[in-house]
């Protein structure tokens, strides 16, 4: 990831993590986020109209960090590159979807929960890290573990699996943490009801936490 990437997304602290399945909704949740205070997103490639919900974002948001997850193939890649994506990331670490994500410019993530993955992301230059699934596989704790043989390196992680508000105080504490990636604040049924002022609630909640454990920091 660019260095004015790594900002970006550590100044957010917040990922908001979408499964779209109407591109019609698309802009009426981008702006419900924006309004919470939410600026930065990762649409999953669970649905066949991601890719054009994210065009439709990019051209009507222009102030959202949009970025895919779910990315598992190298023609996904390729496709999230072609679309202007400002960032991937994947549930685990393929070499092939690494090399493909460098190959064409793209700033990735690959998903890690044991210190072989992250040495196979080290490897091929990764230095921010998805953590997935975060809470069953032991949440923070185990994070720390895994993670305490690099910590001279300076990794940084987005945990994504089972966070949510409650235990998202945990997380952003820590300073293995630039970020945590969260569904509980556009759940699907939310998003297919329309629902955006529960949306932009959820936001504005995550958000005056983030604040709030900044402040203590």
């Amino acid at each position: 990831m660019t260095p004015d990437l790594i900002q970006k997304i550590d100044d957010a602290g917040i990922i908001a993590v979408l499964i779209i399945d109407e591109v019609r909704h698309a802009v009426s949740l981008a702006n419900a986020l924006l309004k919470g205070g939410i600026d930065t997103i990762e649409l999953t490639l669970r649905t066949p109209v991601a890719i054009e919900a994210a065009k439709v974002i990019k051209k009507e948001v222009p102030n959202m960090t949009l970025g895919f997850g779910t990315v598992l193939t190298v023609d996904q890649v390729r496709a999230v590159a072609a679309m202007g994506a400002d960032f991937a990331v994947s549930p685990g670490c393929n070499p092939k979807i690494i090399a493909e994500a460098y190959k064409q410019g793209l700033s990735f993530a690959p998903g890690i929960m044991t210190p072989t993955d992250i040495e196979i992301a080290l490897e091929h230059g990764c230095r921010i890290l998805k953590y997935f699934p975060a809470e069953t596989s032991g949440g923070l704790k185990h994070l720390e573990s895994i993670s305490a043989p690099y910590n001279h390196l300076g990794l940084k992680f987005i945990p994504l699996g089972g966070c949510h508000l409650d235990n998202a105080p945990s997380y952003l504490q820590s300073k293995l943490i630039t970020a945590i990636g969260g569904t509980w604040i556009a759940k699907r049924p939310l998003i297919l009801a329309q629902n955006w002022d529960a949306i932009t609630n959820n936001a504005k909640a995550i958000r005056a936490l983030i604040g709030q454990i900044r402040k203590n920091n």
